[in-house]
């Protein structure tokens, strides 16, 4: 049985699961327009998700076969993992910022065993211990879902509007979460009339409840020493000054007063840099760190690819905290270990 939910002005949501994840679904937003539906998203690569967007599809009176394009805000496989086979089944276009176009080639490109090699030895380099790192020097094959996620045809310019006939839908380029995260402004009064300008589909970047994960997303064969959690905090900013009258986030529910939700996840990342730096008063490597940070469980409980990303938002903030000049790593560590200044 689908979930749909009716927002007015020709938009409506879907909620396609997610397996075995807390967020429990995505929210697929079907948007009218004069050449037929555009999904903004599409959901996970599985069986079960694609027979919820199919159903969706009907209960909003359209099907797959007549979707003229899919918007994908970023190319996590929540988001992006359907894409390739709505396309298949309709000819739509699908598009994403070339930044996170690159991370999807390269993920196409690059053999299973590079990326476990990477990841052993970023994670040994983060003072992971060697029993979590085993598994990963062991792997050979592909065992996660979004190693083969489709590639995009068109690339989404930040400022420009989208190829929407009907509608004014204009890229806003949000980094943070991924490098090529976008919102997508609607530039419509809202059918409510609520006060503000438009809407906004914000994808994981404003949600009404939950911190997006901030983390890290490299090419093995650069080393662009990158500030994520800067570019999202930008991003944040942004955003805010656009004051939509509603948003229409990837998860959870819509809501209004984006402003307010912004101040709340400014501040929560300033407590949480000040809450660091305390911790970072005796050396501690990216591991030690992520071990001691706040999380919604105990590390003890934390599944083992959760620790992975636990540990990349770890080394996120610390690299935000030795751009401020408040940490610095400690000369000759091996490890690399950080302390507060």
């Amino acid at each position: 049985m689908a979930e749909t939910f009716d927002h007015g002005g020709g938009i409506r949501s879907i909620q396609v699961p997610i397996p075995d994840n807390p967020l429990g679904y995505t929210l697929v937003y079907v948007v009218d327009t004069d050449r037929g539906p555009v999904l903004v998203d599409s959901g996970w690569d599985d069986p079960a998700s694609r027979g919820v967007l199919t159903a969706g599809l009907a209960a909003c009176g359209t099907s797959v076969t007549e979707v003229h394009g899919v918007v994908v805000t970023h190319h996590h496989p929540d988001h992006h993992g359907l894409s390739g086979q709505v396309r298949e089944a309709s000819g739509a276009w699908v598009a994403m910022h070339p930044a996170d176009a690159a991370i999807v080639r390269r993920t196409r490109e690059t053999r299973p065993e590079r990326w476990y090699a990477y990841m052993a030895a970023k994670l040994t380099a983060a003072g992971a211990p060697a029993e979590h790192v085993a598994p990963l020097r062991a792997a050979r094959r592909r065992t996660f879902p979004g190693l083969a996620p489709a590639l995009p045809d068109r690339e989404i310019v930040p400022g420009e509007l989208l190829d929407l006939p009907g509608r004014r839908l204009r890229a806003i380029w949000t980094p943070g979460h991924t490098p090529g995260h976008v919102c997508l402004h609607l530039e419509e009064e809202h059918p409510d009339r609520l006060p503000g300008s438009g809407r906004l589909f914000s994808g994981d970047h404003v949600l009404p409840e939950i911190t997006p994960h901030i983390g890290l997303y490299e090419d093995p064969d650069d080393a662009t020493v990158t500030d994520p959690l800067g570019d999202y905090l930008d991003s944040l900013e942004r955003v805010g000054r656009l004051t939509p009258a509603e948003v229409l986030p990837a998860h959870q529910y819509a809501f209004t007063d984006a402003p307010a939700r912004v101040r709340q996840l400014l501040t929560h990342h300033e407590d949480r840099l000040t809450d660091l730096l305390a911790l970072l008063s005796e050396p501690l490597t990216p591991w030690q760190l992520a071990e001691r940070m706040e999380w919604n469980r105990p590390w003890q409980e934390i599944p083992y690819p959760s620790r992975n990303i636990a540990v990349s938002e770890a080394e996120a903030h610390l690299r935000r905290l030795v751009k401020l000049g408040r940490a610095e790593p400690v000369a000759g560590s091996e490890p690399v270990a950080y302390v507060a200044v």
